[in-house]
């Protein structure tokens, strides 16, 4: 049987239900006094009329506190709240999401799931915010290995075209082998004082810097418990002296990350870049390989939507919208 077969994924009442288990745990709390468990469920309750349902929508999910009368949803103070979109769609999307491993444009989910572009792409992009990770521990702890390295992507708004990468879109990713987890940082620039400031923030004092060549680790490298380098001119890919030392790790989630880019999005914007990246990196650091698996992923995205409110005002800015 199909995963996607699930009742929530098709019946709104089971997509409540599921939502309601996973973000109130049997403990429903009111988002606008905070008091719990004193709500009751309003049942058969429909929307307004409208010119496209005459008789109104049931309104699933609908609650009312006890405590302060106000009327409410597990929508409420989550990536959800103020969609017009059934909640078993959101539940099929997420999962898409979080199941492609290269990413799904929202070209795509605008087929799949029946909507209107607009509605696609900013979809995606509040399931990215909840994908965002506000995790400010650093990699590396007890000694780990961090891999860190360097990427160049797109193109840099208002910059000529040149030779090397300069008008390119600059990241900074760090990989902790022993947690598999990722973290990607969009940079205006690549020098010696950006990349050790950043550096300097995720990473642990007692950690175990592995690097390529570049010049701009060496003042970084000097900040933590030893610093290993391989030198990819010269053709060392893995150091001779040490086979823990190589950024074969970063550079192979680096390869997921261009071939969504370039093969599933195509372009991307600077002011969205960061984003993608939280995306890339969720999926990464809640991969198989960590015991993670799809359906686990997708309910960790939905629960890291909790509390986050993306606009499209604030995911838009003016501009016109990424694939």
């Amino acid at each position: 049987m199909s995963v996607l077969s699930k009742p929530y994924f098709h019946d709104e009442a089971a997509a409540f239900a599921y939502v309601e288990g996973l973000i109130w745990n049997g403990e429903s709390s009111c988002p606008h006094c905070g008091v719990v468990n004193r709500a009751y469920a309003l049942n058969n309750v429909r929307s307004k009329p409208s010119k496209k349902n005459p008789e109104g929508v049931i309104r699933y999910g609908l609650k009312k506190c006890g405590a302060c009368r106000q009327q409410f949803t597990v929508r409420k103070g989550t990536i959800f709240e103020e969609s017009h979109l059934p909640l078993h769609k959101w539940l099929q999307a997420i999962y898409l999401m979080c199941s492609s491993k290269k990413g799904i444009s929202a070209l795509q989910l605008q087929r799949t799931l029946e909507v209107q572009y607009n509605t696609a792409w900013f979809l995606a992009h509040r399931i990215r915010e909840a994908m965002r990770s506000g995790d400010l521990a650093p990699f590396g702890v007890d000694g780990g290995i961090v891999e860190v390295d360097e990427t160049y992507i797109g193109r840099e708004p208002n910059t000529p075209i040149t030779r090397g990468g300069a008008h390119k879109m600059k990241v900074l990713s760090l990989i902790d082998r022993n947690t598999g987890r990722a973290r990607s940082i969009v940079m205006d620039n690549v020098n010696s004082n950006t990349v050790t400031a950043i550096v300097s923030e995720n990473l642990s004092k007692e950690a175990r810097l592995v690097t390529d060549e570049a010049t701009f680790y060496l003042r970084v490298g000097k900040t933590v418990a030893n610093h290993g380098a391989v030198n990819h001119k010269r053709g060392e890919y893995v150091s001779p002296c040490d086979p823990q030392i190589h950024t074969n790790t970063v550079e192979g989630f680096y390869s997921i990350f261009k071939r969504g880019m370039r093969g599933v999005y195509q372009h991307c914007s600077k002011k969205h870049l960061h984003r993608y990246l939280a995306e890339f990196d969720f999926r990464y650091t809640n991969r198989s390989a960590t015991g993670c698996e799809d359906q686990e992923r997708a309910m960790r995205a939905l629960v890291g939507g909790i509390g986050k409110r993306l606009t499209y005002r604030s995911a838009d800015f003016g501009g016109a919208p990424a694939a």
